[in-house]
């Protein structure tokens, strides 16, 4: 059963406004989701800058590979709008040849798009479904079974290239972070205990951060 509904006959004209609607629908999430995701990278500047401010340097760069994975995400997820918006413009096209010839056109640049927006994580379901529909209809041609697979970004987001992590520590702290010296300690024994438990600290605050931003990438 399709996304609309198994219909023998459908009206074409019908069809393209509820493939229009669809596609307006997930773009409205994608945007939400860009948001999420903004509001949670200004959450991980902040503990980023709390702990350049105590020279601790590995969380640092923990919380700025997020942040590089992030904007990533967040670039792919706007390349991914683009795409639809695309979409959407070539169904307004299919409505006004519609008016013309009374059918639906086979469309390469719906092609195109249909296929690299379902290997997008956020919106592939939604995605299959309007193309399968839309090969029964004959707008975009029969879609290999591989190309419904999800993008394996993991290579690219899991290890953020240094350079850019570099960038990152260097906007948000301002370039304080290369001349800071390891957490402040103390020679008595109290002060040293009380550093160790304020590392695992802020260790714990990252990988909480880091997780919160993989719920809102996948």
């Amino acid at each position: 059963m399709g996304l609309f509904g198994k219909e023998p006959k459908r009206d074409p004209k019908e069809q393209v406004q509820a493939w229009t609607r669809a596609l307006n629908k997930e773009s409205r999430g994608l945007d939400r989701q860009i948001k999420s995701i903004e509001r949670e990278e200004l959450k991980v500047k902040k503990s980023l800058k709390d702990a350049a401010k105590q020279g601790h340097k590995e969380v640092c760069q923990t919380l700025a590979k997020e942040i590089v994975r992030s904007r990533k995400a967040k670039n792919r997820i706007y390349t991914s709008k683009a795409q639809i918006s695309s979409v959407s413009m070539q169904m307004k096209n299919q409505l006004s040849m519609l008016r013309v010839n009374g059918a639906i056109q086979k469309s390469t640049e719906v092609m195109k798009a249909m296929q690299t927006l379902c290997k997008l994580p956020q919106i592939q379901e939604t995605m299959r479904e309007l193309s399968k529909e839309m090969m029964k209809a004959g707008i975009i041609e029969e879609m290999m079974e591989d190309t419904f697979e999800s993008l394996d970004d993991q290579d690219e987001l899991e290890d953020a290239a240094q350079e850019e992590v570099d960038k990152v520590l260097s906007e948000i702290t301002a370039g304080t972070l290369a001349n800071a010296p390891a957490a402040v300690t103390d020679d008595l024994p109290e002060a040293v205990g009380a550093t160790a438990m304020s590392d695992e600290s802020d260790e714990e605050e990252a990988e909480d951060m880091q997780k919160r931003l993989e719920a809102l990438r996948s």
